[in-house]
């Protein structure tokens, strides 16, 4: 069997999966706090028929050798956890992080979960919690039901304005994490992280303490996708699975020639 059919083969499914992780960045190019991915090629084990330096006279060494590639994988896919835009929305509860961290969620479970999502509503409670699955932030905020106004500064601190009080009055602290690898984090979906072994331990601390960005209210950090070069990527990925069909067809060719002529 001619190694080239199988090489192709190899090529054929690594641009499948990359433009899989492509047309996923495309689908969420609208999507709040949302990291796009790349896909991270690896060449296979290579056929070593030649070693370089290789003796091919009593004098002589072989300046390059002879070795046969077995194709390609797609071995992982990385986050790229660059900041996005900002949106400004006038809610009140709409939080964007400027600069490193997450917003700590508490899961149903008592684990903990991350996001750059900072579309925050209330519960029954007056719980801050996030929209599409009511899922309480950490540390937990609650809002009282007559509060007017509700202010929370680039540190962190939630303050709101009373009926019949003119002083505002400090109701808690929204504290931000961070990780020392935040591409190993495991995405979940929902807009949420979850740690890993790799992804090291979780850092809390202030917004805008050194190594945490700080919070803009009135505001969400938007998808960090570039739909233009997306869609380049796309051409790109399509043209390079183009090629590795015409290998096969060319190879085809090939073997129905010689079982024709033999």
């Amino acid at each position: 069997m001619n190694p080239a059919l199988w090489i192709s083969k190899t090529g054929l499914d690594a641009q499948t999966k990359d433009i899989s992780v492509i047309s996923n960045n495309l689908a969420n190019a609208s999507t709040v706090g949302f990291k796009k991915s790349r896909a991270v090629f690896e060449d296979l084990l290579y056929q070593n028929i030649n070693q370089p330096g290789g003796r091919s006279a009593q004098d002589t060494e072989m300046p390059s050798g002879l070795m046969l590639g077995a194709g390609t994988k797609v071995v992982a896919t990385q986050k790229i956890h660059t900041q996005g835009d900002m949106l400004n929305t006038g809610n009140a509860l709409d939080l964007m992080i400027q600069g490193e961290g997450f917003f700590e969620i508490s899961m149903p479970d008592g684990s903990s979960a991350y996001s750059r999502n900072g579309q925050f509503t209330l519960d029954e409670e007056g719980n801050m919690v996030t929209p599409g699955s009511g899922y309480l932030l950490e540390p937990q905020i609650t809002i009282p039901q007559d509060a007017r106004t509700i202010t929370i500064s680039q540190d962190g601190e939630v303050s709101v304005t009373l009926q019949g009080q003119a002083a505002p009055a400090v109701v808690g602290q929204i504290n931000t994490v961070n990780f020392v690898n935040p591409t190993g984090l495991e995405p979940a979906g929902q807009n949420l992280y979850l740690e890993t072994a790799v992804s090291g331990n979780p850092q809390q601390g202030a917004p805008g303490v050194a190594g945490f960005g700080k919070l803009v209210q009135n505001a969400l950090e938007t998808s960090n996708v570039n739909t233009t070069e997306e869609l380049v990527n796309l051409i790109e990925s399509q043209r390079v699975y183009e090629m590795n069909s015409k290998v096969i067809s060319a190879v085809d060719q090939m073997l129905s020639y010689i079982n024709q002529q033999l």
